[in-house]
């Protein structure tokens, strides 16, 4: 029988200690020492997204959205775009020209004409139809190249891309051709149409309404991405989605950043608009978890990059939130998940972001004549590792403790856990 509750339950104590001399000396405490990374992810630098509320637009804005329809209307009066017509009067259209508008600095005529180069472009491209289709040859890059996974904390469904995988030759030849090959140029169709796929099924996400959720959360992991020969079929990509997908991306966030590209970021942000830069968030090599937290719940963060997400989690509704907290350089941290009955079957999920510290975990019985039992003997988690996940079956009741130490460094880290109890049920 599963717990209804666990959190409840089992409500976990922490206890924190700077070395293992103070350890016995530490009282516990029912709530965590950590800080609110929703505060923190408020105080970053950040994209505001545009409301789209009709009460909120300037006059001049309200007489562009106008104009912009009365062009449409002489040019193509029964458009639609992912199945809302565009002059209906319905909230939804207002959102999607709106989004032209902007994109144009609410220049009339240049949105205007992005817009029937958009219109046109869907067309031939059969992008409504994309979604849908089954595109062979492309099921080993799902969920590793680029790939739709949970939704960020205000909501936006996050889009992962990750094309380190291309610096294989062998992998780069087979989706993208070789030197002297004629059916590169096919293969790069092949693709980009897949990747339009990716994106469409999470524009499917959206709301399209004034007040929800209207844009997308882009990741872009640059780990090992082979920047000469990815050079075409990325100008592709980037040219493809600026002319045809107008501010539908809230936040882009660079992971894994080399050196470098910091550097050419600096060369060009003098250039950038206050409203583009507010949207870019770059994040050195080795600090993805930490990065990705302040935006995204742990539970929404796949495991390659710290977080408690595995493929087949979301296949059964939204998962188990995840507890949060941090480990101070030269700190260790105590989590006890107490009031655990006899027979139950605990499962949980731990991660520390970067690792490189000390974890262990032991079940410790109620009843003082009883040994514990190291149920993972304390090691060394090396950075590059994911979450921990793991079972326990309780021969007596009790508590679980899961340890993890961080006394060797001096870096704060982020961290994460969740669990779950399953009470027996055998009947004595």
């Amino acid at each position: 029988m599963e717990s209804s509750s666990p959190l409840s339950m089992h409500q976990p104590l922490y206890r924190r200690q700077d070395d293992s001399a103070s350890a016995a000396a530490a009282k516990p405490s029912s709530t965590p020492n950590r800080k609110s990374f929703a505060a923190a992810a408020l105080r970053a630098p950040s994209f505001k997204e545009d409301t789209y509320f009709a009460s909120e637009l300037r006059h001049s804005e309200k007489k562009a959205l106008s104009d912009l329809k009365a062009g449409l209307a002489s040019l193509a009066p029964a458009a639609s775009m992912w199945g809302i017509p565009l002059l209906s009067g319905d909230d939804r259209a207002d959102v999607i020209l709106l989004k032209f508008l902007r994109a144009r600095d609410f220049n009339v005529p240049d949105a205007l004409h992005m817009l029937a180069k958009c219109l046109a472009w869907r067309k031939e491209f059969g992008a409504d139809e994309v979604a849908e289709e089954e595109l062979a040859g492309f099921e080993e890059l799902e969920g590793v190249v680029a790939y739709m996974n949970g939704f960020d904390r205000f909501g936006h469904p996050v889009c992962y891309n990750a094309y380190g995988v291309f610096k294989d030759k062998e992998m780069y030849r087979r989706f993208f051709g070789g030197d002297g090959e004629e059916d590169g140029e096919e293969k790069l169709k092949r693709f980009l149409r897949w990747r339009v796929q990716v994106l469409e099924r999470g524009i499917k996400l959206l709301h399209f309404k004034p007040g929800g959720v209207n844009s997308l959360v882009q990741v872009t992991d640059l780990k090992d991405m082979p920047k000469r020969e990815l050079r075409v079929a990325s100008n592709h990509i980037l040219s493809l989605f600026q002319d045809n997908y107008p501010e539908l991306v809230a936040r882009k966030v660079f992971i894994n950043v080399p050196w470098y590209f910091s550097m050419v970021y600096s060369m060009f942000s003098p250039f950038m608009t206050q409203r583009t830069k507010s949207k870019f968030v770059i994040s050195k090599e080795g600090n993805a978890a930490e990065t990705l937290y302040k935006f995204i719940r742990p539970e929404y963060v796949p495991v390659q990059y710290g977080g408690l997400s595995r493929p087949s989690d979301l296949q059964d509704g939204p998962p188990k939130p995840a507890s949060e907290f941090t480990v101070k350089g030269g700190e260790k941290v105590n989590i006890q998940i107490e009031g655990i009955e006899g027979g139950s079957t605990i499962t949980w999920d731990i991660v520390v972001g970067g690792w490189e510290v000390e974890y262990t975990a032991e079940f410790v019985p109620n009843a003082e004549s009883s040994y514990s039992i190291a149920v993972e003997k304390p090691r060394t988690v090396a950075a590059g590792e994911v979450a921990v996940r793991n079972s326990f079956k309780s021969p007596e009741a009790g508590k679980l403790v899961l340890s993890v130490d961080n006394t060797a460094s001096r870096k704060r880290k982020v961290a994460a856990y969740r669990y779950l109890v399953r009470k027996s049920s055998a009947v004595v």
